[in-house]
């Protein structure tokens, strides 16, 4: 980004893409809370106020703060990726995988750019949002989508004659794209040519799929980010199946102007607000002063604060990044545990919040089994409270194992106890109070319905806002820019997998494939037992090899029909999902959280996985307890 970055114009474009970013994002959090104000307004002086259609105005908000956040993220060479390449040696060998994954990137999202226009023209209305046509938010999709494009072209690194390569990919994309400029242009009217075209591309899919998917999932191992492959994946096998590629906006557009994910940036600010805070250090020291007069109380410490932190970021490795330096200090030099007990005890906790609310992860497992269930003609319907309850127990199971193990080592090992001090242990709580009390604010607005999903996202912005920029002065009005620009990476990653994992995950519904696959396991395996054993192994494989974003939205979809098939509760198999990946962070050979912790304490990754070993053992059996006992994850729902 350097390079780019020298050029004042570049400067200044920049600018003004992160602007309109910001502003797409502030702008989600605050229009719900005018319907929150105006419905106050109206239950006391029966004045009607608000934005009229304020609903569709904020989703196609979101469609615009996802495509933006998308185009930050490729500039920034963010997104997210299996990458096993960062594993090899060779600088040679990551250079050329590298020219590759952006080659064959802006191929593939040239064409997805392409498919755009004909889609505004003929699959949209024309219908006022707010006072735009739709048509004109939709704009955004082949104008974001060619800019990301561009962008991968550029990110070759090309020069010389060389430079040919990105501008022969991007015109062999338009090339591909043809038919869809065609069908812009003439709409169904198409001229022989372009049916001509359409037929000979619609051939050459249907003999080269199998290897085109082997190349694609072999691309993907080389670090070709997971939103790009599953393009990739989902306009070849449309073409092969001869049907338009122009599915792929209208799917693209119907995920990202979807009220269930508005609270997947909104939550996310949060809990970049909370990190760039001083909010963990607070948290520690009132945690401390509780707890530490106890055996083991800073380990009580400890895991409730990652909890409290994963909670809210939903990525485990902001916890590590955030809160391992001044944690580890804690417990490595004043508490005196021994430097692998608490590298391994920060490196496995990191995770154990993703199963408390407003868990990013629940969200999203939530939104993909309520689309799968429907799609397929499942007529149950699932809240996103029952996917908070479903989570609680499982997740407490989990603290309190952590704990119990940590408690035990801190009595064998003779950690001295500091004493309790009543006046410090009250101001120290004064000072976190604000913090301290979020979460049960969101818990109380979801069950009693008070605030909706959304609104609650929006009102938890405002609050932390509030909270560590107006009342503690942690972030100062000039570095809130910054702070929205830090979630971009998650917020755009996220979005733009979204976008394509819904379309790729109808066509595979629509061509019975899991049906089949569902069949076929229950003819082979009879035992729901063994179908959740090799369940929990598939995804910890899973959990090594991806981020819980991506793991969510490319494989839940393929594998509710199997949990159907077994009987399994659909908020089961979404604990299940979770937990399975949480451990999944912490299993080598590539583990996320093991890298991360390598990084953050300086040591070798070898050395990461003998502190974690006996902590990891630990998460694998409460996954084992939490699969095969379903009562821990439907219980509370029933009384909801």
């Amino acid at each position: 980004m350097g390079a780019e970055q020298g050029s004042p114009i570049k400067k200044v474009l920049y600018k003004i893409e992160d602007g309109f970013c910001i502003f797409s994002l502030a702008a989600l959090a605050l229009l719900p809370l005018t319907e929150v104000l105006a419905r106050g307004i109206w239950s006391v002086f029966k004045i009607g106020v608000g934005i009229p259609g304020s609903s569709v105005i904020i989703t196609h908000l979101l469609l615009w703060a996802g495509m933006f956040a998308g185009m930050i993220t490729t500039r920034n060479e963010a997104h997210l990726s299996i990458a096993l390449v960062q594993y090899f040696s060779g600088e040679k060998i990551k250079l050329h995988l590298h020219r590759f994954t952006n080659l064959l990137s802006a191929f593939i999202v040239t064409i997805i750019a392409w498919s755009g226009p004909a889609f505004i023209k003929i699959g949209l209305s024309g219908r006022l949002i707010g006072f735009l046509p739709d048509r004109i938010f939709a704009l955004i999709l082949p104008v974001g989508y060619g800019i990301i494009a561009v962008r991968f072209a550029r990110r070759t690194g090309l020069t010389g004659w060389k430079r040919i390569f990105p501008v022969l990919v991007l015109l062999l994309g338009t090339a591909v794209s043809l038919p869809s400029i065609a069908k812009f242009i003439w709409e169904y009217d198409l001229p022989q040519w372009a049916h001509n075209l359409t037929e000979n591309l619609y051939d050459i899919a249907w003999y080269i799929k199998v290897p085109a998917v082997i190349f694609l999932l072999a691309a993907a191992l080389a670090g070709t980010p997971l939103f790009v492959v599953m393009g990739g994946l989902v306009l070849l096998l449309l073409e092969a199946a001869g049907s338009s590629v122009d599915i792929v906006p209208t799917d693209i557009y119907s995920a990202l102007t979807s009220d269930s994910i508005i609270a997947i940036p909104l939550f996310t600010l949060v809990g970049f607000f909370l990190s760039e805070s001083k909010a963990g250090e607070r948290l520690v020291t009132t945690f401390r002063s509780l707890f530490s007069w106890i055996p083991g109380g800073m380990i009580i410490a400890t895991v409730i604060i990652c909890a409290f932190f994963t909670s809210f970021t939903g990525a485990s490795g902001v916890t590590i990044l955030a809160l391992g330096g001044i944690l580890f200090s804690i417990l490595s030099e004043h508490s005196k545990y021994p430097e692998k007990f608490s590298i391994g005890l920060l490196t496995s906790a990191g995770s154990i919040g993703l199963l408390f609310p407003p868990s990013l992860p629940l969200i999203l497992v939530w939104a993909n089994l309520s689309t799968s269930l429907s799609y397929l003609g499942n007529s149950e319907k699932l809240s996103i409270i029952d996917m908070f309850l479903g989570g609680f127990i499982p997740g407490i199971i989990l603290v309190i194992v952590v704990i119990i193990f940590g408690i035990i080592a801190s009595v064998k090992v003779k950690i001295p106890v500091e004493p309790f001090h009543l006046r410090k242990a009250l101001s120290s709580f004064k000072g976190s109070i604000l913090e301290i009390i979020l979460p049960f604010f969101l818990i109380i607005s979801y069950f009693t319905g008070f605030l909706s999903p959304v609104e609650i996202g929006a009102a938890a912005v405002l609050y932390i806002f509030i909270t560590e920029v107006i009342i503690h002065r942690d972030i100062a009005f000039r570095q809130i820019p910054d702070v929205f620009l830090k979630a971009v990476p998650i917020i755009g990653g996220v979005l733009a997998i979204l976008g394509l994992s819904q379309s790729l995950s109808f066509y595979i519904i629509d061509t019975n494939a899991p049906a089949n696959l569902a069949e076929w396991m229950q003819q082979t395996i009879q035992s729901k037992y063994v179908f959740l054993l090799l369940l929990n192994l598939a995804l910890l494989v899973v959990g090594c090899l991806m981020d819980i974003f991506s793991a969510i939205l490319i494989v839940l979809p393929l594998i509710v029909p199997l949990g159907l098939a077994y009987g399994v509760d659909p908020v089961h198999l979404g604990i299940i999902f979770i937990v399975n990946l949480e451990v999944g962070f912490l299993t080598p050979p590539v583990g996320l959280n093991l890298f991360l912790a390598s990084y953050r304490f300086k040591k070798s990754f070898v050395d990461i996985c003998r502190y974690v070993f006996p902590f990891l053992l630990i998460q694998l059996a409460v996954v084992i307890l939490v699969t095969y006992v379903p009562w821990f994850s439907t219980y509370l729902a029933k009384f909801f």
